[in-house]
């Protein structure tokens, strides 16, 4: 069975070895070098409880563990506070259980904490070529917003980057601010 819960300090070593192959043998991240779980629990803590990290994993029904199968987590659009109502998110799913639909599940339990959050829009970024994130965020509800050309160089290539974006909440006038995803939670809907 699928379990969906918030990230864990714990979690960082094997959220750690999901992302690893995605910056040392692609394109789709554009570090070079692979945060190791000190690193990564340094980002999760760097989210002040603001922003979700969320894990998906293979068990817990029963009370087990369960191995991370994927993790998924928002970050700051932008660090200038106009920007605050708006996210950027992001989503990597262990190469051994891809395609299965769990990356769905993730995406949708993070789209749907935010919205209860009250952000307002979540920006996916997306180096292209890439059919199966654009694939996974078009089915979570992201539209394309626009391509910046040639703005990574990796593996010896420039490499394009889409933005999809995904309307959370109505814009109103005055926005309402954001909650902490501390005091709000993991949501389902």
């Amino acid at each position: 069975m699928i379990a969906i819960r918030p990230a864990r300090p714990e979690d960082a070593a094997a959220i750690a070895a999901i992302y690893a192959p995605f910056v040392l043998t692609g394109t789709v991240s554009f570090e070079s070098e692979a945060p190791d779980a000190r690193q990564i629990r340094a980002r999760m803590t760097a989210s002040d409880g603001m922003y979700p990290w969320l894990v998906a994993t293979n068990g817990e029904a029963d009370g087990s563990p369960g191995g991370v199968l994927a993790f998924a987590y928002a970050t700051k659009f932008r660090d200038r506070p106009a920007y605050r109502y708006v996210v950027e998110t992001s989503i990597y799913v262990a190469g051994t259980v891809e395609r299965q639909g769990i990356g769905r599940l993730l995406y949708e339990a993070l789209i749907d904490t935010l919205r209860a959050q009250g952000f307002t829009q979540a920006i996916g970024v997306i180096a292209l070529p890439n059919e199966g994130s654009i694939g996974l965020h078009e089915a979570s509800g992201f539209r394309r917003a626009g391509v910046y050309r040639e703005v990574g160089y990796k593996n010896g290539r420039w490499i394009d980057v889409g933005f999809w974006q995904c309307e959370l909440n109505r814009s109103t006038v005055p926005p309402t601010e954001p909650r902490p995803f501390s005091d709000v939670g993991l949501v389902r809907v």
